[in-house]
């Protein structure tokens, strides 16, 4: 039965209320901001009041201000720019950090280049010790790199250094030899081996293929994973981010347990295991939950092809530049289908790599039948990377309330050159975010580190201009499907927070979410968007503690 409360019990009890808030205190007081909160109830203010690792006040320096306690600290940000703490919704997090301290070949702009600078990183290294990461580009380079390149400057060690999508490698003699890889090897399903006009294996190795080479490499200690770890997020600190979706750590999840009980976390996670293993995941999740705001699963993450850059993208037509090629299916639709409705079945979510338009166009069939068939949830399936869609597909993101998992650097290093592979039609609707916020859907940002760089600054610079790299495209490429700065704000934040099922407590700056936040040296909103690419983190808050501050690493 309910109870009825007389007038006076209800402005009794208001009163009490009232009391509470005006007497509670907070542990820090940031004022004098101009803070972007992602609340679209109040979308801007200048202070907030922060207990433990929460927000209790966000409004005008009068307001937060009663918050004060006499043992508080107030920190006058002289009127700098607050967001609230980027969430980079696709990381490769034990990778990113280990190709850190690994050789750099990104912007290695010759093959000479490439060669001199892994003879130089193989000089500091012991006997045997294999040489990884690497994220060669190798766009305008007549062919693709040789082991010939690389053999005689690399004797005593093993290398397979990854071009920078991750689809693709390149082998030298020993780590091929190590691999059992001759002539007489044949191609896997879903990957490619690259001959020469005998048959010899080149050394490059593209998607399933790679899993040859890569069986032999040896485990990372404990050690080097927890170091690799640690450098990841200090490095996601300084760019802002307070928060990632770690697409592939279900491997590497004791690594991160034991960071966290050193003290060392900086960074939250959402973590995913491997789809066909969604069942480890149903069974984890049953015996220990899903977590806590720093360490957290529940989604599954496959593959449906490979990568633009390695011809591997599986599209309906074939490529421009390759006319008897049409990319390729890293697993069969057979085996996505039961993975992905077991899986969905279980209450997981499912998080999907799909690059291509025939790739795109395949898995949404499957995201519909599986919804129909499985029932009405709130499931969240996402498509990861979504970059060439055919047009017809773009509205059945925001029907089937489908998340794009974007990645904007993408467009302004692709733009470079996608269109030779593709050629002019199909770029229209290529990283089309104007298109799919149009049509509804829901555009959660990150980066794909190690892929590209974790800079969200740069990666929103990238979807509001959409100026290649190269410098060619002023206007920006493929300029109708540019958005606005608010629109690219959301996508880290709020929109990725949801993309975790994590909404509830973070992704804006408001009362009862965490205190994660981060101070930019300008007002994101009010410069030239051009000027952004040059913006500054000045501060990283992550649970009202400060992890990163520019001016004292300097």
């Amino acid at each position: 039965m309910k109870r009825v409360l007389s007038s006076a019990a209800i402005i009794v009890a208001l009163v009490v209320v009232s009391c509470n808030v005006s007497t509670q205190t907070s542990d820090m007081i940031i004022t004098n901001a101009r803070i972007w909160t992602g609340n679209a109830d109040q979308p801007y203010a200048e202070a907030m009041a922060v207990s433990g690792d929460t927000i209790v006040a966000i409004g005008s320096n009068r307001e937060v201000m009663r918050y004060k306690s006499g043992s508080g600290t107030v920190i006058d940000l002289g009127g700098r720019f607050v967001t609230p703490g980027f969430i980079d919704s696709h990381v490769h997090l034990l990778q990113g950090g280990s190709n850190l301290a690994s050789v750099q070949l990104r912007d290695a702009s010759t093959p000479e280049e490439f060669t001199r600078r892994i003879k130089e990183y193989a000089a500091t290294l012991k006997p045997g010790t294999w040489i990884l990461g690497g994220d060669w580009d190798g766009m305008g380079w007549e062919s693709l790199p040789h082991r010939d390149w690389i053999d005689s400057v690399t004797p005593d060690n093993p290398v397979f250094v990854s071009r920078l999508d991750g689809h693709m490698a390149l082998a030298n003699t020993a780590a091929m030899r190590l691999g059992g890889v001759d002539r007489r090897v044949r191609d896997v399903s879903g990957g490619t081996i690259e001959r020469d006009s005998r048959g010899e294996p080149t050394g490059i190795f593209k998607d399933n293929a790679m899993d040859m080479i890569y069986a032999k490499v040896p485990p990372a200690s404990d050690e080097e994973v927890d170091r690799a770890l640690v450098a990841a997020m200090k490095y996601l600190a300084s760019n802002g981010v307070t928060s990632v979706h770690a697409v592939d750590a279900a491997t590497y999840a004791d690594g991160i347990a034991r960071v966290r009980a050193s003290g060392g976390q900086i960074t939250r996670i959402y973590y995913m295991q491997t789809i066909s293993r969604w069942k480890d995941l149903k069974d984890q999740i049953e015996r220990e939950g899903k977590g806590d705001r720093w360490v957290s699963t529940g989604g599954v993450k496959g593959f449906v092809d490979g990568s633009l850059g390695s011809h591997t993208a599986a599209f309906l037509k074939p490529y421009t530049d390759l006319p008897t090629d049409t990319g390729l299916f890293v697993n069969t639709e057979e085996d996505l289908y039961r993975w992905i409705s077991d899986a969905d079945k279980a209450g997981l979510q499912v998080v999907i790599h799909a690059i291509g338009d025939r790739a795109i166009n395949t898995l949404l069939n499957i995201y519909e039948r599986v919804a129909s068939e499985n029932g009405e949830r709130d499931r969240r399936f996402r498509i990861e990377h979504s970059q060439h869609i055919a047009f017809a597909d773009i509205p059945r993101y925001g029907k089937l309330e489908v998340i794009a998992s974007m990645q904007p650097y993408h467009a302004i290093d692709d733009g470079r050159w996608a269109e030779g592979y593709i050629g002019p039609e199909r770029i229209r609707t290529t990283y089309a975010f104007r298109s799919l916020i149009d049509s509804g859907a829901t555009l959660a940002f990150g980066s794909d580190w190690f892929v590209a760089p974790a800079t969200p600054l740069e990666g929103i610079y990238a979807a509001v201009t959409r100026r290649t790299l190269d410098g060619k495209n002023p206007d920006g490429w493929v300029p109708e499907q540019k958005i606005t700065v608010d629109e690219a704000l959301k996508a880290y934040t709020i929109n990725a927070a949801y993309a975790s099922f994590e909404e509830d407590s973070k992704g804006t700056l408001e009362p009862g979410k965490l205190a994660d936040f981060v101070v930019l040296d300008h007002d994101l909103t009010a410069i030239d968007p051009v000027e952004i690419w040059d913006m500054k983190v000045q501060q990283t808050w992550v649970g009202g503690k400060k992890v990163f501050d520019r001016t004292e690493e300097l």
